[in-house]
């Protein structure tokens, strides 16, 4: 892991970001990538994608939305998605790519970025809390909303 590196999120690394695998369990709290990967085309000026390599391998994918317009506060400034690789979990891509997007926010003058997420056994929470998101609120569904300040 020596050889971490954000690019943009492109058709020459596309289905690599689309066939990365989970662990037993995840797919229940990760919507299909083709999800966020249509927010590209409806918000191009303020979505973030991008995916991670460990030199030429694709091992993960981060996207973000920073949008100081957007009605709701916890969509001003979120981390939408991240995905990394079940082989390459507990590596620190995932907290790479959580430092980047922290790192763009504070650049486009955001002081936090906000994550929503279903809570459960096996779901992202511990992660989140380890990368330093800290719950500040529900949704009416009863997802997580969780800060991480910049």
């Amino acid at each position: 892991m020596a050889d971490l590196r954000l690019v943009e999120l492109s058709a020459a690394t596309i289905v690599a970001v689309n066939t990365l695998s989970l662990k037993p369990g995840q797919e229940q709290f990760l919507a299909p990538v083709s999800y966020g990967v249509a927010a590209t085309v409806s918000n191009p000026q303020t979505t973030w994608q991008r995916v991670v390599l460990d030199g030429d391998e694709v091992v993960g994918f981060v996207s973000a939305n920073f949008d100081r317009d957007a009605h709701e506060e916890h969509f001003q400034s979120v981390l939408w998605r991240i995905n990394v690789d079940a082989d390459e979990q507990g590596r620190g891509v995932g907290s790479y790519a959580i430092a980047a997007v922290l790192e763009e926010a504070r650049g486009r003058g955001m002081d936090h970025v906000d994550v929503i997420y279903e809570p459960g056994v096996g779901g992202p929470e511990a992660f989140f809390q380890r990368v330093g998101f800290e719950p500040v609120g529900e949704t009416a569904y009863g997802e997580v909303i969780a800060r991480a300040r910049v």
